[in-house]
């Protein structure tokens, strides 16, 4: 596994070894031993989520903030998307800034995404499997979100707006100036 730190400190792309033979591929996912190694951090996973999406769905930016922040390490098993990390962490040098990842069953890439981040991906397939765990459970009372369209953040979602769509509820998220930070 080759683990690269972004931009944004705290923030990794993971890439994994893939073994392929004539009958297709193995690679192994996640190991805790290797990631702690490779990043110095004990994560401590305790949730796995999956969701499945149709082309030009943008979930997010979602996170939670408090004792329900999460990390997340987040995939895809079937299709492409663009993923986003926000930088929420306000001593963070890179407050505001964001980090945008194509993550592809073909390409196998990972981004692991520290507490203190908002997230948020929009599908560029036909459809697409996004698989990702947390190190904390969810809490409905510790969520928080960002409009995915903030002019503040300018995020380069790689599709028209016309050709994205968003649930009601992200649709009323705040904007960047307006959100709640750690």
């Amino acid at each position: 596994m080759t683990v690269t730190e972004t931009e944004l400190s705290g923030c990794y792309i993971l890439e994994p070894s893939v073994h392929n033979d004539e009958r297709g591929h193995f690679f192994e996912s996640y190991n805790k031993e290797k990631f702690k190694k490779a990043t110095g951090l004990d994560i401590n996973f305790v949730q796995d989520n999956q969701s499945f999406s149709t082309h030009g769905v943008l979930r997010g930016l979602h996170y939670q903030v408090g004792e329900g922040a999460q990390a997340k390490l987040v995939r895809v098993c079937a299709g492409a998307v663009i993923d986003v990390a926000v930088d929420l962490r306000r001593e963070s040098a890179t407050f505001g800034k964001y980090v945008a990842v194509e993550l592809s069953a073909e390409n196998k890439k990972q981004l692991f995404i520290p507490r203190g981040f908002a997230h948020g991906f929009v599908v560029l397939s036909n459809e697409a499997e996004f698989v990702y765990k947390c190190d904390n459970f969810y809490s409905k009372k510790h969520e928080c979100g960002i409009i995915y369209n903030d002019p503040t953040l300018n995020i380069d979602w790689k599709l028209s707006p016309d050709d994205i769509t968003i649930s009601p509820k992200d649709k009323d998220f705040p904007d960047f100036n307006n959100a709640v930070f750690f």
